[in-house]
């Protein structure tokens, strides 16, 4: 209605010299505007395409005589031109993809890698499962590329007469059967072989998007030390569960395997789950959501406190790793106190004193009852200085999910320990862990800092615009 009123007031004014001025003016002017009310997140490349498409009812002008335009146009003070030439160079060298041919390419790449953390994701968990049925010890042999399972009940034997060399049989399942054994057996060949699957999962699509040229030399450094170190993962598992092999120090303690092992073990395959999942959400969303330039400033200040809430979150997952190796979930199973005190009197009793930190029962859960709580302070003091801060509705949304499941991370937590850690919590607060470490990792990377060419393009749109009329 607003254009076709101008119209009407043109017509009944000058000559067609003057008409022609000012829809180009117009023109320009309603440019500008829709520039400014454009995507929230990022600048697309196809802008300036769309641009010319959106306004194609204009391109009769061009067949006009240049005598026909007044003079007076040229001089018009908008940020159109600004915008636009700003938001080609975002488009085209602001950003460094790391998919090339294109969006299904960067869609295909990103489904896989999505799927690669799902799958990383899910070995956590089985492997937590393994662990907690105390199953993991019940293969004594390992091979780097696995074999068949027993098939027949002579191989079935054979497999149960080495398990019952080994400590664990003698000291904790002496008198098993083999259709109990079968069960705890069949528990590690399942979290052995998801592993190995994994590593087919990743290492033929790598292949592959690497042949049809895909991924950019940055993306395939990044990916193929992903890939070694998953390698590796199984490495440290084997070493890991060998240490269990072995026989305890004393006749009183149970065999299992090391505390330091273990969280070697875990913590690798967070780094592992971490690496994947955030090089796929680069292939996905190269640039920060970004609509405004005040939202940065805000997503600048949300950063500053969301990564050293990161790393309480990590060092209380790590810690976590220590409580399982110790089979310090077993020790105090009441809260807040531990007990009947607050602080155990033997929480230094080893030496020399480090030990204590990560193999004294009463040390380890207590620091582990500590950094939980730190934890949840952290990202409740998080949530509410964002209450305060001017960021993007996403960011916004993630803080109060994030919060959210830190609380529910929490209660799991102390339902583990006052039940005596069943299988079932126990197994669910593990996930949880790796749940609340990815909205982390979800927050801090949609907080990132923008590209320079989108800085500079939300400064221009920032800018008021004058438009010249005369």
């Amino acid at each position: 209605m607003f254009f076709v009123s101008r119209l009407g007031s043109l017509l009944r004014r000058c000559n067609r010299t003057t008409i022609v001025s000012e829809l180009k003016g117009f023109s320009r002017a309603y440019n500008e505007s829709s520039l400014q009310s454009s995507s929230r997140f990022s600048v697309p490349e196809h802008c300036d395409r769309c641009l010319i498409s959106r306004f194609s009812s204009f391109q009769a002008f061009k067949s006009l005589p240049k005598n026909l335009v007044d003079h007076t146009t040229r001089k018009m003070s908008t940020t159109a031109a600004v915008l636009n030439s700003t938001a080609v160079e975002a488009a085209n060298s602001g950003l460094k993809l790391l998919v090339t041919k294109g969006p299904h390419a960067q869609k295909a790449v990103g489904i896989w890698l999505f799927g690669c953390a799902a799958w990383v994701f899910s070995l956590v968990v089985l492997g937590g499962i393994t662990r907690l049925t105390r199953s993991g010890l019940s293969m004594t042999d390992w091979k780097f590329t696995g074999g068949l399972p027993p098939l027949t009940q002579e191989e079935w034997v054979q497999e149960f007469e080495k398990y019952q060399q080994s400590p664990e049989y003698k000291r904790i399942n002496k008198g098993m059967s083999v259709e109990d054994f079968k069960f705890i057996y069949w528990m590690e060949y399942a979290h052995r072989m998801w592993g190995r699957g994994l590593g087919l999962v990743f290492s033929f699509p790598f292949a592959y998007f690497i042949a049809k040229g895909y991924i950019t030399r940055q993306l395939g450094l990044r990916l193929s030390a992903l890939f070694a170190l998953g390698a590796g993962q199984g490495l440290i598992g084997w070493w890991m569960v060998k240490s269990g092999l072995e026989e305890p120090r004393s006749e009183w303690v149970q065999p299992r395997v090391s505390p330091y092992r273990l969280a070697t073990h875990l913590t690798s395959a967070f780094v592992i789950y971490c690496g994947i999942l955030w090089t796929a959400l680069s292939v996905v969303m190269p640039e920060a959501p970004s609509g405004a330039l005040n939202w940065v400033h805000g997503a600048t200040k949300i950063r500053r406190l969301a990564l050293p809430a990161s790393f309480i979150v990590g060092l209380t997952a790590v810690s976590g790793a220590y409580v399982a190796g110790n089979d310090a979930g077993h020790a105090y199973n009441t809260f807040p106190k531990m007990g009947d005190v607050w602080i155990p009197d033997d929480i230094f009793s080893m030496e020399p004193l480090i030990r204590n930190f990560f193999e004294n029962t009463s040390l380890v859960q207590l620091n582990h009852r500590i950094l939980a709580m730190t934890t949840l302070s952290a990202i409740g003091a998080l949530w509410f200085a964002s209450r305060r801060i001017e960021v993007h509705p996403a960011v916004q949304s993630l803080i109060g999910a994030t919060l959210g499941m830190a609380a529910l991370q929490v209660t799991l937590g102390l339902s583990t320990l006052l039940m005596y850690v069943p299988t079932s919590l126990a197994s669910a607060h593990q996930a949880g862990a790796l749940t609340l470490l990815t909205f982390m990792l979800l927050l801090v990377h949609t907080v990132r800092k923008p590209s320079p060419a989108l800085l500079k393009c939300l400064a221009s749109v920032s800018k008021p615009s004058t438009v010249k009329v005369l």
